[in-house]
């Protein structure tokens, strides 16, 4: 089972228009395309890997209109092999869908709902693996500061989630966040910080006999942005535990499983 969603309230590492030179005088568009390709050396979501701790190669493409609404998608690489136990059977590749509305206010104030789908286009056959999953975010910006708090819930009976949640239920799952970034001045860094929690379907990954279906996951990065090129490095962690269990290595439980600390790096272009 993938026991992620895409972070950051939309998505981690999220795509954003280059900044060429533009004419001012120009109407602006009634519908605008967006994309981004980004390598990242492990594809971590909510804190946990994707990719069995190996390189990842993701991309985006975003449509949007004026108005403030927008459809688009996000394609990633994955280990549905078994390395990783939670996707396997999931195939190689994840390929999310989305479409919402965002407005951004002139004090400052935003916000963005929508709804996201999880597809695997190589699961194995008569394996339940999608589902769908709406969200929600607001934010705040005064400066080189902005602040976002989200939620993001996927409701139960949808087969994709069914026989997860270790605490029996409805295999519902809630996941929210709450994030802040600082622009560094006379740089192109901005310092980000993520805190999220996550309970229910997706949140039963701690150790075998826990009987726990939540925890919590963090991360902070620094990133720089020069033109449509963005460079940058995380450190992310949880507090799943790292307890040391017969057939899970010496290196503790979720340290083996990729659901522990770790730091990575990526680097990605916009367009």
């Amino acid at each position: 089972m993938r026991f992620t969603t895409l972070l950051l309230g939309g998505f981690a590492l999220a795509t954003a228009a280059p900044a060429f030179a533009q004419d001012d005088t120009a109407p602006p568009k009634a519908i605008t395309a967006t994309g981004s390709v980004t390598l990242l050396t492990d594809y971590r979501f909510r804190g946990l890997t994707q990719t069995d701790g190996d390189v990842a190669v993701e991309s985006t493409i975003n449509i949007n209109h004026k108005s403030g609404f927008y459809i688009g998608t996000f394609i990633s690489n994955i280990d549905g092999s078994g390395r990783t136990p939670a996707l396997t059977g999931y195939g190689d590749a994840e390929v999310d869908l989305y479409g919402g509305f965002t407005k951004a206010l002139s004090n400052g104030i935003g916000t963005d709902v929508g709804l996201l789908y999880y597809y695997y286009p190589g699961g194995v056959d008569g394996q339940h693996t999608d589902f769908f999953e709406p969200y929600a975010s607001f934010t705040y910006t005064i400066g080189p500061v902005a602040t976002k708090l989200g939620a993001a819930y996927a409701w139960g009976g949808q087969s994709g989630l069914a026989g997860f949640d270790v605490k029996g239920g409805n295999d519902d799952n809630i996941y929210v966040f709450g994030e802040g970034s600082v622009g560094i001045p006379t740089t192109p860094v901005t310092l980000k910080a993520h805190l999220g929690y996550s309970s229910g379907s997706l949140g039963s990954v701690n150790a075998p006999g826990s009987n726990d279906n939540n925890y919590y996951d963090w991360s902070l990065t620094a990133e720089a942005v020069r033109g449509p090129f963005k460079l940058g490095v995380s450190y992310i962690d949880t507090d799943i535990s790292n307890t040391r269990l017969p057939g899970f290595g010496r290196n503790g439980f979720a340290s083996e499983l990729g659901r522990g600390s770790t730091v990575l790096g990526y680097i990605g272009a916009s367009f």
